[in-house]
């Protein structure tokens, strides 16, 4: 991304921020999935991120490169006032009188969906991880950011980027393997699972 671009979206050009919408928006999105939103929410992720990024476009730095860092260091802060959000909003349920209902089945289909259970062992230890190591595993694994760019994207040095992300790693192996042991995954001869 040229400064000759930065300046234009800084000055609230449309057309150059359509087309940074259409450079990054797949990149958003994919980073919300991956942390742990369904592809519906996270569309509304790229929605909020994308305003939201409009909104304090005269913040933006005149100088860089990709606008990558940028705009996933807003879909981080989106995604956490999703978070924080849900969570008022149970507890804000919790204190209504119990009522009969129905059951929800959606998150039985959710899963249902999803055919690979390594998938779902990975997704099982990315929820485990602190949510800085998640962060910077996301950023880097996922949505292929170099180290320094993930220190952009999250505000932090490049040597905090680099030892969270060994302590994911790290921490994430376990827990997968864990998981998939919990779901009788795990291969007990070739060929064959428990």
């Amino acid at each position: 991304m040229t400064a000759e671009m930065r300046v234009r979206i800084r000055a609230g050009d449309t057309e150059a921020f359509g087309e940074l919408f259409d450079e990054h928006a797949d990149a958003v999105h994919r980073h919300a999935v991956w942390s742990g939103c369904d592809p519906v929410q996270a569309e509304d992720v790229v929605s909020l991120t994308f305003l939201e990024a409009w909104r304090i476009r005269g913040s933006l730095r005149a100088d860089g490169d990709s606008l990558r860092p940028w705009l996933l260091g807003i879909a981080i802060n989106v995604l956490r006032n999703r978070r924080r959000a849900a969570r008022r909003h149970r507890e804000a349920l919790r204190r209504l009188p119990v009522r009969d209902t129905v059951p929800d089945f959606a998150d039985e289909v959710v899963a249902r969906m999803h055919d690979a259970d390594q998938v779902a062992a990975v997704l099982a230890g990315l929820r485990a991880l602190r949510r800085a190591d998640r962060e910077v595993f996301l950023l880097c694994v996922w949505s292929q950011l170099d180290y320094a760019a993930a220190a952009e994207a999250l505000g932090v040095p490049v040597g905090t980027v680099r030892s969270r992300l060994s302590r994911a790693r790290t921490r994430l192996r376990v827990l997968t393997q864990r998981e998939m042991a919990r779901t009788r995954m795990i291969p007990v001869e070739q060929g064959e699972y428990r």
